[in-house]
């Protein structure tokens, strides 16, 4: 939400270039992601996860509230990168945006995965994610870790607010059901697993896809959680993840 609403704001309101509007959004988004962890959740030791959670929804209603102030409750879209004339392939029309999407999800893919292994940081980050105080023993500096893990995922955030905006549009709360259909996605591929989650993306947007063309595009956003509560029930583990053994 951040990223879509601040690039609108830097494009209509103070006239910039869309490439400079998209890097002061992200930029910002960041410094949000960081002064939340600063503020609600490093202060918090040892907390259990229900409290986390509370949270979190706790920040996305004030963020949600204060965007409302800011911008109003107007839907707003921005310009797609490309223009909007359809593209024909293979008898099939798709917009140029969608292939901006797939683009720069398959880059920002490839560069999490070579940064999460083949970096230091990436590894001591997911020393952290394992074992938090395995990590502090060895020297890893744990709270760092955490900071630059509410950076990235801000970052990404804003990036995939931004980048779907020129179709869907974007609001003060447009985030809420972008986060559930990420969490189904994650639910789907396998909470541990960064390829399953892509794949779990994919998979339920070809569901959603093909339900509203085949039964009511009224229905498109129920398919996510009638498939993410089907999912529970039958392989809460997910559909991409190998079940494990624990010895006790």
């Amino acid at each position: 939400m951040l990223g879509g609403m601040l690039t609108f704001f830097f494009l209509v309101i103070f006239g910039l270039p869309l490439a400079p509007s998209i890097i002061l959004a992200i930029l910002i988004s960041t410094i949000v992601g960081i002064t939340f962890e600063r503020l609600a959740i490093r202060p918090l030791k040892n907390a259990k996860p229900i409290r986390l959670i509370i949270i979190t929804i706790g920040a996305s209603i004030f963020m949600r509230g204060a965007a409302m102030l800011i911008w109003g409750k107007d839907t707003h879209a921005l310009p797609a990168f490309s223009g909007n004339d359809p593209l024909y392939i293979a008898q099939a029309t798709i917009l140029p945006q969608h292939l901006w999407i797939f683009a720069i999800t398959i880059l920002i893919i490839i560069a999490s995965r070579l940064f999460f292994n083949h970096s230091i940081i990436g590894k001591a980050m997911r020393a952290c994610a394992y074992n938090a105080q395995v990590a502090s023993l060895v020297g890893i500096d744990v709270k760092i870790m955490v900071m630059l893990s509410f950076a990235v995922s801000a970052a990404i955030g804003s990036m995939a607010g931004i980048i779907i905006a020129p179709l869907t549009m974007t609001s003060y709360d447009v985030g809420i059901m972008l986060g559930l259909k990420g969490f189904c996605a994650v639910i789907i591929g396998g909470m541990s697993s960064g390829l399953g989650t892509v794949l779990g993306g994919l998979l339920l947007g070809l569901l959603e896809a093909l339900g509203a063309g085949f039964i009511s595009a009224s229905y498109k956003d129920a398919i996510a959680f009638i498939i993410l509560l089907l999912i529970l029930f039958f392989r809460p583990e997910g559909l991409f993840k190998k079940k494990e053994t624990e010895r006790v």
